[in-house]
Protein backbone atom coordinates (compact mmCIF):
# COMPACT_ATOMS: atom_id res chain seq x y z
CA UNK A 1 0.00 0.00 0.00
CA UNK A 2 3.00 2.38 1.00
CA UNK A 3 4.42 1.81 -3.12
CA UNK A 4 0.46 2.84 -4.17
CA UNK A 5 0.64 6.09 -2.00
CA UNK A 6 3.78 6.97 -3.18
CA UNK A 7 3.02 6.19 -6.66
CA UNK A 8 0.24 8.90 -6.41
CA UNK A 9 2.12 11.34 -4.52
CA UNK A 10 4.68 10.84 -6.97
CA UNK A 11 1.92 11.22 -9.54
CA UNK A 12 0.43 14.16 -7.89
CA UNK A 13 3.86 16.13 -8.04
CA UNK A 14 4.12 14.99 -11.68
CA UNK A 15 1.19 17.06 -12.78
CA UNK A 16 1.57 20.52 -9.94
CA UNK A 17 5.09 20.33 -11.93
CA UNK A 18 3.70 20.32 -15.60
CA UNK A 19 1.03 22.54 -14.71
CA UNK A 20 2.80 25.38 -13.35
CA UNK A 21 5.42 25.00 -16.43
CA UNK A 22 2.59 25.29 -18.53
CA UNK A 23 1.17 28.15 -16.95
CA UNK A 24 4.76 29.39 -17.47
CA UNK A 25 4.83 28.59 -21.16
CA UNK A 26 1.23 30.66 -21.93
CA UNK A 27 2.70 33.70 -19.57
CA UNK A 28 6.06 33.88 -21.43
CA UNK A 29 3.61 33.53 -25.39
CA UNK A 30 1.20 35.87 -24.21
CA UNK A 31 4.13 38.47 -23.40
CA UNK A 32 5.72 37.77 -26.74
CA UNK A 33 2.63 37.49 -28.85
CA UNK A 34 3.22 40.69 -30.52
CA UNK A 35 6.86 39.51 -31.51
CA UNK A 36 5.79 36.67 -33.16
CA UNK A 37 3.14 38.54 -35.15
CA UNK A 38 5.72 40.54 -36.26
CA UNK A 39 8.36 37.52 -37.42
CA UNK A 40 5.07 35.93 -38.90
CA UNK A 41 4.75 39.23 -40.63
CA UNK A 42 8.33 38.80 -42.25
CA UNK A 43 7.12 35.07 -43.27
CA UNK A 44 4.12 35.87 -45.08
CA UNK A 45 5.99 38.38 -47.22
CA UNK A 46 5.99 35.53 -50.55
CA UNK A 47 2.14 34.94 -49.54
CA UNK A 48 1.59 38.24 -50.07
CA UNK A 49 3.49 38.57 -53.16
CA UNK A 50 1.58 35.64 -54.55
CA UNK A 51 -2.03 36.13 -53.30
CA UNK A 52 -2.21 39.50 -52.80
CA UNK A 53 -4.96 41.93 -53.51
CA UNK A 54 -4.79 45.31 -54.47
CA UNK A 55 -6.67 47.48 -52.09
CA UNK A 56 -9.42 49.81 -53.29
CA UNK A 57 -8.45 53.26 -52.34
CA UNK A 58 -11.45 55.16 -53.99
CA UNK A 59 -13.83 55.22 -56.62
CA UNK A 60 -17.24 56.52 -57.95
CA UNK A 61 -20.88 54.30 -57.51
CA UNK A 62 -23.02 53.78 -59.81
CA UNK A 63 -26.98 53.48 -59.05
CA UNK A 64 -26.88 50.25 -59.23
CA UNK A 65 -23.80 50.01 -56.77
CA UNK A 66 -21.45 49.12 -59.40
CA UNK A 67 -17.50 51.56 -58.89
CA UNK A 68 -15.89 53.64 -61.66
CA UNK A 69 -13.25 55.80 -61.78
CA UNK A 70 -11.66 53.63 -59.35
CA UNK A 71 -7.96 53.89 -58.08
CA UNK A 72 -5.78 51.18 -56.02
CA UNK A 73 -3.05 51.32 -53.68
CA UNK A 74 0.22 50.41 -55.07
CA UNK A 75 1.09 47.69 -52.62
CA UNK A 76 -0.86 44.06 -52.52
CA UNK A 77 -2.59 43.21 -48.62
CA UNK A 78 -3.95 40.24 -47.63
CA UNK A 79 -7.17 40.44 -44.99
CA UNK A 80 -6.89 39.23 -42.37
CA UNK A 81 -9.92 39.79 -40.25
CA UNK A 82 -12.96 42.03 -39.91
CA UNK A 83 -14.18 44.39 -36.96
CA UNK A 84 -17.27 46.30 -36.02
CA UNK A 85 -16.39 49.74 -37.78
CA UNK A 86 -15.84 52.63 -35.36
CA UNK A 87 -18.07 55.62 -35.87
CA UNK A 88 -16.19 57.81 -37.63
CA UNK A 89 -12.64 57.80 -39.57
CA UNK A 90 -9.53 58.50 -38.16
CA UNK A 91 -8.22 61.01 -40.80
CA UNK A 92 -11.65 62.46 -41.36
CA UNK A 93 -14.32 62.84 -38.14
CA UNK A 94 -17.16 63.81 -40.30
CA UNK A 95 -17.20 60.49 -42.50
CA UNK A 96 -18.70 57.45 -40.80
CA UNK A 97 -16.89 54.18 -41.40
CA UNK A 98 -18.93 51.52 -43.49
CA UNK A 99 -16.16 48.59 -43.13
CA UNK A 100 -12.88 48.07 -41.39
CA UNK A 101 -10.43 45.45 -42.10
CA UNK A 102 -7.05 44.13 -40.72
CA UNK A 103 -4.78 44.00 -43.51
CA UNK A 104 -0.94 42.97 -44.25
CA UNK A 105 0.91 44.47 -46.54
CA UNK A 106 3.98 43.37 -49.09
CA UNK A 107 5.92 45.91 -47.28
CA UNK A 108 5.19 43.84 -43.90
CA UNK A 109 3.07 46.72 -42.29
CA UNK A 110 -0.02 45.72 -40.28
CA UNK A 111 -2.72 47.78 -41.65
CA UNK A 112 -6.64 49.14 -40.99
CA UNK A 113 -8.33 49.84 -43.67
CA UNK A 114 -11.58 52.07 -42.94
CA UNK A 115 -13.93 52.55 -45.96
CA UNK A 116 -16.75 55.61 -46.18
CA UNK A 117 -19.48 55.94 -48.97
CA UNK A 118 -21.45 58.90 -49.12
CA UNK A 119 -23.63 56.88 -51.65
CA UNK A 120 -21.47 58.76 -54.72
CA UNK A 121 -18.46 58.36 -53.56
CA UNK A 122 -16.55 55.33 -51.82
CA UNK A 123 -13.17 56.11 -50.31
CA UNK A 124 -11.08 54.73 -47.52
CA UNK A 125 -8.22 55.34 -45.25
CA UNK A 126 -5.26 53.07 -44.74
CA UNK A 127 -4.08 53.39 -40.95
CA UNK A 128 -0.57 51.94 -40.33
CA UNK A 129 -0.79 49.69 -36.95
CA UNK A 130 2.02 47.94 -34.81
CA UNK A 131 1.90 44.08 -34.10
CA UNK A 132 0.71 44.65 -30.53
CA UNK A 133 -2.28 47.47 -31.76
CA UNK A 134 -3.31 44.55 -33.81
CA UNK A 135 -3.76 41.85 -31.31
CA UNK A 136 -5.34 44.46 -28.76
CA UNK A 137 -7.91 45.49 -31.89
CA UNK A 138 -9.02 42.36 -33.53
CA UNK A 139 -7.22 39.52 -31.25
CA UNK A 140 -5.79 36.10 -31.62
CA UNK A 141 -7.86 35.50 -34.80
CA UNK A 142 -5.74 37.67 -36.58
CA UNK A 143 -2.82 35.53 -35.61
CA UNK A 144 -4.53 32.42 -36.43
CA UNK A 145 -5.78 34.16 -39.68
CA UNK A 146 -1.96 34.47 -40.70
CA UNK A 147 -0.90 31.33 -39.67
CA UNK A 148 -3.61 29.77 -41.78
CA UNK A 149 -2.37 31.79 -45.09
CA UNK A 150 1.52 30.87 -44.05
CA UNK A 151 0.34 26.84 -43.84
CA UNK A 152 -1.81 27.03 -46.91
CA UNK A 153 0.76 29.13 -49.53
CA UNK A 154 4.26 27.90 -47.98
CA UNK A 155 6.66 25.71 -49.16
CA UNK A 156 8.92 23.77 -47.70
CA UNK A 157 8.65 25.46 -44.23
CA UNK A 158 6.71 22.58 -42.53
CA UNK A 159 8.99 22.49 -39.44
CA UNK A 160 8.41 26.24 -38.45
CA UNK A 161 5.22 25.63 -39.44
CA UNK A 162 4.92 23.02 -37.00
CA UNK A 163 6.34 24.78 -34.24
CA UNK A 164 3.40 27.57 -34.98
CA UNK A 165 0.70 25.51 -35.13
CA UNK A 166 1.49 24.09 -31.37
CA UNK A 167 2.06 27.35 -30.22
CA UNK A 168 -1.55 28.66 -31.71
CA UNK A 169 -2.94 25.38 -30.60
CA UNK A 170 -1.61 26.32 -27.48
CA UNK A 171 -2.65 29.54 -27.17
CA UNK A 172 -6.30 28.79 -28.32
CA UNK A 173 -6.42 25.46 -25.94
CA UNK A 174 -5.72 27.96 -22.82
CA UNK A 175 -7.92 30.63 -23.69
CA UNK A 176 -10.99 27.81 -24.03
Amino acid sequence: MDEIEAGFTKLAEKINEMSEKTDDALKTIKENDAVLMEKMAGMALPVIQSIGLNMLEKGKQQGGGELYDTSFYPQKMIVLGKTDPVKFRLDDVSKKVDDQFCLLSEDGHYYEIMYSSDGFLVDSYLHLLTAQEVLDLYGYEIMFMLYRALKDYLKNQEVLLEALEKTINFIFAKEE
